[in-house]
């Protein structure tokens, strides 16, 4: 009895988790739109010295690597 209660609270947290993750976008007057791309973080710029280290970039002779 125990395994079937656990064997259905798994299938039912695995159906929320996609409908939650593959919700739609709308718009103000509630219709369905294409949803934008996400927004990806940019990534932080790292410099070399004439060495080959890692640098901070604004220190003289640092390229971005």
């Amino acid at each position: 009895m125990f395994r079937n209660v656990l064997t259905a609270a798994a299938a039912l947290s695995l159906f929320i988790g996609t409908a939650v993750g593959a919700a739609p976008c709308r718009d103000t007057k509630g219709k369905f739109v294409k949803c934008p791309p996400p927004k990806t973080a940019a990534a932080p710029k790292k410099c070399r010295d004439a060495k080959g280290h890692f640098a901070k970039c604004g220190t003289p002779g640092a390229k971005p690597a």
